[in-house]
């Protein structure tokens, strides 16, 4: 499995992103798939993710309404969008990959077996 993050940068706080996720040796059938942050001195958070089995997808309460994960099967590539970004959204983004479902994939990142190598995003106020 390999994960290759792309799409971080520096934004305006107000401003947008789309981040995205390459992944290879994946079947989105079989795999949870979703990105967390961490922000320095913060552990890593769970944001969102694509179920494996049934496809729901499950967020945060904190970022609910203003990021949204899209999966374009056919290139094997998830995105975050990310709207109305604030300076406290300043982290590196990973994408992952796992068996886990739902919120047990976004809350158990001690659990995750494949991450990306992560994207910077720095938003300036």
């Amino acid at each position: 499995v390999q994960l290759v993050e792309s799409g971080g940068g520096l934004v305006q706080a107000g401003g947008s992103l789309r981040l995205s996720c390459s992944a290879s040796g994946v079947n989105f059938n079989d795999y949870t798939i979703g990105w967390f942050r961490q922000a320095p001195g913060k552990e890593r958070e769970g944001l969102i993710c694509i179920s494996n089995a049934d496809r729901s997808t499950y967020y945060s309460p904190s970022v609910k309404d203003r990021f949204t994960i899209i999966s374009d099967d056919a290139k094997n590539t998830v995105y975050l969008q990310v709207n109305d970004l604030k300076p406290d959204h300043t982290a590196v983004y990973y994408c992952a990959a796992d068996l886990l479902y739902g919120l047990n994939f976004l809350d158990n990142a001690d659990y995750i077996d494949h991450w990306g190598q992560g994207t910077q995003v720095t938003v300036s106020s």
